[in-house]
């Protein structure tokens, strides 16, 4: 949902000779934005500094463009029961409205994708894919929905998403002229009420000046905010009536920040945390795989006989100093010469939240355990880490 901030790709790069642009990209352009390849996409991966588009997300409000990202839809009488099927979760249960995250598993298990899948009807789901992901998770929902009534439609190219993130998202969003419940025009009084009542990984139709607009209490940065999913030709006025309403209190923020973002939250990314070479219980994920619902699902088998006893397990580390640990530096289990290496760092930052270097390393289960002390390799010199339990940076509710 990827890598080091300022580095190629927050997410897994993928090579294409088809350049994409956000419908947004003109906005970010006359913004003065830094712009990254991301999966094919090019992508604003910072518009001032990683740090100040940090500190605004966790102190007042970002706004990131997130329209890279995929988003193919189910429509049948027999949507749930595919998704049942195709997913590790057990979709048929939540309702109308309800959002939940869910893995895309391979038949050894392993995670092609992480997703989050809303129920928009009572035969309709959308299911929220990873850019560098999109088009094989389209594929694998057509090949494994093809028995069952339901018909699957990849609609990312008709989808522009936003996310608005931070303390001060739902005053700013409630501010915001224009919007309204669908189908009961732009009546802000009743948007502000449904808003203010809005769950967490809920989600309700609404209208943006009278065109739809899927606004959902979800995100990615371990604060409280939205994510608007809307008409790519709408997105641009969107975007500017947030930031108006705003005012200094939305700073568009990059690809760069939503990682540190994401990191200090403890939450996965795929091409990191999460890939085909790793089961969910490995990356402490065993709770989104539901073993308890009827009938098979792909993955089914090899998760129910588990990884080998020796595979690795996600941890979290932090330091002290300013050496950050980044993805692919070495872990040991001391830090002399005759030392073991033990894993490997999957991502890693200085918390421009907490002041210290924080990451998430894929290491031994005998090396997990928590207040234990690892070394890492950072560029020669051995970093003394502790084992903690993530997430490291958690909102006050």
């Amino acid at each position: 949902m990827t890598p080091e901030p300022g580095s190629a790709s927050p997410e897994a790069s993928v090579d294409t000779s088809t350049e994409r642009l956000s419908p947004l990209d003109a906005v970010h352009r006359a913004a003065g934005a830094s712009f990254t390849d991301f999966a094919g996409w090019q992508m604003p991966v910072r518009y001032s500094s990683d740090l100040a588009e940090h500190h605004a997300v966790r102190q007042s409000a970002g706004l990131f463009d997130l329209s890279h990202m995929g988003e193919i839809v189910l429509i049948g009488p027999e949507s749930a029961a595919a998704l049942d099927f195709a997913l590790a979760g057990k979709l048929s249960a939540i309702e109308v409205g309800q959002a939940k995250y869910s893995l895309l598993l391979a038949e050894d298990g392993g995670i092609i994708d992480d997703l989050v899948v809303y129920r928009t009807g009572d035969d309709r789901y959308m299911v929220v894919a990873n850019a560098s992901n999109a088009r094989v998770v389209a594929d694998e929902l057509r090949s494994r929905a093809a028995g069952f009534d339901t018909a699957v439609e990849d609609e990312s190219d008709d989808i522009a998403l936003i996310a608005l993130q931070g303390p001060d998202a739902l005053e700013v969003l409630q501010q915001t002229p224009g919007f309204g419940i669908q189908g009961a025009g732009n009546d802000n009084d009743d948007f502000v009420t449904a808003l203010a009542a809005l769950k967490y990984y809920r989600a309700i139709p609404a209208e943006y000046e009278g065109e739809p607009v899927l606004v959902a209490r979800t995100g990615y940065t371990g604060e409280d905010g939205f994510e608007l999913y809307v008409a790519p030709e709408r997105a641009a006025a969107l975007w500017d009536a947030l930031r108006e309403t705003g005012g200094p209190r939305v700073v568009p923020a990059g690809l760069a920040s939503r990682d540190t973002l994401r990191l200090e939250a403890g939450m996965p990314l795929y091409g990191h945390e999460l890939s085909r070479d790793i089961l969910p219980v490995q990356a402490g994920l065993g709770r989104v795989v539901a073993l308890t619902k009827e009938g098979d699902f792909v993955g089914r088998a090899a998760i129910e006989q588990g990884p080998a006893a020796d595979a690795p397990v996600l941890v979290g580390l932090t330091a002290e100093g300013r050496r950050a640990p980044r993805a692919g530096y070495e872990v040991y289990d001391g830090e002399g010469a005759g030392a073991k290496r033990v894993g490997v760092i999957t991502s890693g930052a200085l918390s421009p939240t907490l002041g210290h270097p924080v990451a998430m390393a894929l290491v031994a289960p005998a090396a997990a355990e928590p207040e234990g002390e690892l070394f890492v390799d950072v560029r020669g010199s051995r970093v003394a880490a502790s084992v903690v339990k993530l997430p490291f940076y958690k909102r006050n509710a």
